[in-house]
């Protein structure tokens, strides 16, 4: 079982940036792709960003404003969000895939954390 931890939400203005950060429990960690999925009222859960031993991927809509990384000793990652805009508005998950691999997909992933709130005001 992975237990996932988010934080770093809140609300900011359109420009402004945050950072977000995921501590996960388990001992093989480094093996893992993470993943940070978004979820607006009404709107379905998705992709932001993941990050695995072979690279990064990035929805097109945040690509150059958003940057995945992650810390393999303290079993934790980040999304750095710069340049925010009201529509990056949402409940922004951190998930597990307790495997290495590309994986875009809700399906693609194992766990999931509770959520935190970003809310841009323009």
């Amino acid at each position: 079982q992975v237990q996932l931890v988010e934080s770093g939400g809140g609300l900011v203005q359109a420009g402004d940036s945050l950072r977000l950060s995921c501590a996960a429990s388990g001992r093989a960690f480094t093996t893992y792709t993470m993943g940070w999925f978004r979820q607006a009222p009404g709107k379905e859960r998705e992709f932001v960003a993941s990050i695995r031993w072979s690279g990064t991927s990035y929805a097109d809509s945040v690509k150059g404003r958003f940057t995945i990384s992650r810390d393999n000793a303290k079993n934790t990652v980040y999304l750095q969000m710069n340049s925010l805009k009201p529509e990056d508005t949402a409940v922004y998950y951190c998930a597990a895939r307790v495997s290495s691999g590309y994986a875009t997909g809700r399906s693609d992933y194992h766990y999931w954390g509770q959520g935190t709130q970003v809310t841009v005001s323009s």
